[in-house]
């Protein structure tokens, strides 16, 4: 059964052909997963939790690094490994890996203990990394639909954005009704045991090309072959690094905001702080819902996806440059209203991004290529955290998100997509 149906509607003289995507079980499972997904209770709520147990903003930078560091080392391995004996599987893997971590995060408190949570955490980013994107794409190819890669993945994002946004409600309740944020972890652990079982429901068949593919040499470098190629990964890489790293300060931005606000006074800080926190993620979740959904416009109005990467990369760094410069003035509702924007410029981004990559890299070697794109991006997370905690000690965060945007924006013209060529096609 194909996963496309044509619509034909005549408007007088013309036929106007508006190719939709069929939703059928499969699609629901993939959108199921990226609901349960995102359902992580804890992500509001993670920097004001290190900080409520006592960790300095570079002690967090660390754990940002210690995590991205174990993603680094095994997500080509890990990519690989769903190239060679399945995405399925490899998923069910990561699954777990992340349920270890959020038992440790729950019922341990010293520093070694979220040393080794943030390293389960990270298992568990490159083991999913990439390969949930390569089932979505194969899946697309079993059913001759490739050509609607962007609208489908986009998609299938949008409903991850959504369980973002249930996740803010839910995590917001659970935080006012037990006055702390330890809760949030072991509450997390219920969404990824089903999606465990959601993931392993997946029909063998979707790991059909893996097998099927005849055998060839693999040639890491060729990915890399020409100047254009590396540019779209590094674009993309820094990108999604930048925002991964900046996004997690909206929290103390929230904070200071619900405390600022004469709402709810007589309610403990963590009390005021989950209310504000809750309806400002789930407001933004809303809105990125709509934006990863309508992602394919931006592609079609852009008369190259270089051009829309290019302008959303510039558009970012001043945004956070700009939430910087406005949190340093204590106008605190701006920087807010910012990172709105920034988020939705992610998850504008993002099917963008996996599209133009899966373009240059065979289908049989997708995930592989998609953990490289993934690997580059932790190696600069890795950097950034604790760089950008650092400044945050020592310059406070608003001063510390103005110094690091401006520092991304002079690397703009490294990582500048070219128009004429979006990359070479891997061969």
């Amino acid at each position: 059964m194909y996963c496309c149906l044509s619509l034909f509607e005549k408007n007088n003289a013309a036929t106007k052909i508006d190719i939709m995507i069929q939703k059928n079980v499969q699609f629901y499972k993939f959108a199921l997963y990226g609901f349960l997904k995102n359902l992580m209770f804890f992500e509001p709520f993670l920097i004001l939790f290190f900080r409520d147990i006592g960790l300095s903003f570079l002690q967090i930078g660390i754990l940002f690094t210690v995590r991205e560091a174990v993603t680094n080392i095994t997500e080509i391995p890990t990519g690989i490994l769903a190239d060679s004996v399945g995405r399925r599987i490899t998923m069910v893997f990561s699954m777990i890996a992340y349920i270890i971590s959020f038992a440790i995060f729950f019922f341990l408190n010293d520093y070694l203990s979220m040393i080794c949570a943030m390293s389960f955490f990270g298992l568990g980013e490159s083991l999913r990394s990439g390969t949930h994107k390569s089932l979505i794409l194969s899946y697309l190819r079993m059913n001759h639909c490739e050509d609607k890669k962007v609208e489908y993945y986009g998609l299938t994002r949008s409903y991850s954005q959504m369980g973002s946004a249930v996740n803010a409600l839910i995590a917001a309740f659970l935080v006012f009704f037990y006055g702390n944020y330890r809760v949030v972890f072991i509450a997390a652990l219920i969404p990824y045991l089903v999606n465990l079982v959601n993931l392993a429901s997946y029909p063998k068949e979707i790991d059909q090309e893996i097998h099927n593919k005849k055998k060839t040499p693999y040639r890491f470098l060729d990915m890399f072959k020409s100047v254009d190629n590396i540019r779209i990964f590094l674009n993309s890489s820094l990108f999604d690094a930048f925002f991964k790293t900046v996004k997690e300060y909206l929290q103390p931005i929230l904070a200071a905001l619900a405390l600022s606000l004469p709402l709810f006074v007589e309610l403990n800080p963590e009390k005021r702080t989950s209310v504000v926190v809750g309806i400002c993620y789930f407001f933004i979740y809303l809105l990125t819902t709509y934006s990863a959904k309508n992602a394919h416009q931006v592609a079609k109005r852009a008369k190259h996806l270089s051009v829309a990467l290019n302008l959303t990369f510039l558009a970012g760094m001043v945004l956070v440059l700009l939430a910087g410069l406005f949190n340093v003035l204590s106008l605190n509702i701006i920087p807010v209203i910012l990172f709105l924007l920034i988020f939705v410029l992610q998850n504008l981004r993002r099917p963008l991004n996996v599209s133009l990559i899966s373009d240059i890299i065979p289908s049989e070697k997708l995930s592989t290529g998609l953990s490289v794109e993934s690997q580059l991006k932790t190696i600069f997370i890795g950097v950034f955290s604790p760089l950008l905690g650092f400044l945050a000690d020592k310059i406070g965060v608003g001063w510390a998100l103005f110094a690091f945007s401006g520092f991304m924006l002079m690397a703009y013209p490294a990582v500048k997509i070219s128009r004429k060529n979006e990359g070479e096609p891997y061969r």
